[in-house]
């Protein structure tokens, strides 16, 4: 009897350089032993926060389902054990994603589609407004995990959340909807110098909850693709420890936290500078140099249950 192989079939956004998107996503899967096929919805030269701006190429609609009709010609979609999507910058392209959910699912029903609804962050929308429908109506129904934070979880809910019942009640909405596993990556519940994680499993009969306070790293320095990297991690580790909740969120905040603490590392002073004094590029994401991490991350922080 051959092995499984999980195999992860990758949609989200893709920069020569730096890491958000798929190039957050795929070598942490790959280091943790997932397979990893990717399809890039947009090409840019860097992620589209550097001052100078960017350049390259988004896929449309018509392109993705050119690319993902030559796996279906030679069957290689029915070798997707899970399908993981991110940044979307069109709602034509969202809507084709639903529909190779739906094709995936045609020859897999056993298929775990996580969904990282990338919508925005601190109160900022920079998708346009058409995907929110997209999402909270054809998208989440269809997914089996999600990974918003407290931002696109408002805005997909329409719940402010202001205390920690406020976000129970928004996690309980995605479950309405059919939706097993939700993780909302990060909130500011805690005050300003932490975070709170937390994470709803709907089993048969019973509800697993979990939170987790984060110290913030860094002086206040804010990295990018931090969410692309969170995603991949908790799809990783709910394989790996087959939804033991309290496992995968324990082992993906300890890598998520080595990598930043390795990142700071390569900074001026460690990270301890004004977060001024540090540019773009130096914040980019100490990937490659957290393998280990990643692949025997280190349990410092526990999660409690709910």
């Amino acid at each position: 009897m051959s092995a499984v192989i999980n195999r992860v079939l990758s949609i989200q956004s893709h920069v020569v350089h730096g890491y958000v998107g798929n190039k957050s996503a795929v070598f942490p899967l790959q280091v943790l032993g997932f397979e990893v096929d990717n399809i890039n919805s947009v090409q840019f030269s860097n992620h589209t926060g550097y001052a100078q701006g960017f350049k390259g190429q988004i896929l449309n609609e018509h392109e993705l389902a050119d690319v993902f009709s030559g796996l279906v010609a030679n069957n290689l979609h029915s070798l997707y054990t899970h399908l993981l999507t991110g940044y979307v910058g069109n709602p034509a392209f969202l809507r084709e994603i639903a529909n190779i959910v739906k094709k995936l699912r045609s020859t897999n029903s056993s298929l775990i589609y996580v969904c990282d609804p990338v919508m925005g962050d601190d109160g900022v929308m920079y998708v346009p407004n058409e995907l929110l429908p997209i999402y909270r109506d054809e998208i989440v129904p269809l997914a089996d995990i999600v990974t918003p934070n407290q931002f696109e979880v408002e805005l997909l809910t329409n719940i402010s959340i202001k205390s920690e019942q406020d976000a129970w009640k928004a996690v309980e909405w995605f479950h309405e909807k059919g939706v097993k596993t939700v993780a909302v990556s990060s909130s500011e519940l805690s005050g300003s110098d932490s975070l709170l994680t937390f994470v709803s499993h709907k089993a048969s009969s019973s509800t697993h909850r979990y939170r987790m306070v984060i110290p913030k790293k860094g002086n206040g320095i804010r990295f990018t693709g931090t969410g692309d990297l969170f995603a991949s991690l908790f799809l990783a580790h709910s394989t790996l420890t087959n939804f033991d909740m309290r496992a995968t969120l324990e082992r993906t905040i300890a890598s998520l936290q080595a990598v930043i603490t390795k990142t700071l590392s390569f900074l001026p002073d460690n990270g301890t500078a004004d977060q001024h004094a540090v540019n773009t590029a130096q914040r980019e994401l100490k990937i490659i140099q957290s393998k280990r991490e990643i692949e025997e991350p280190s349990i410092v922080l526990r999660c409690t249950n709910v």
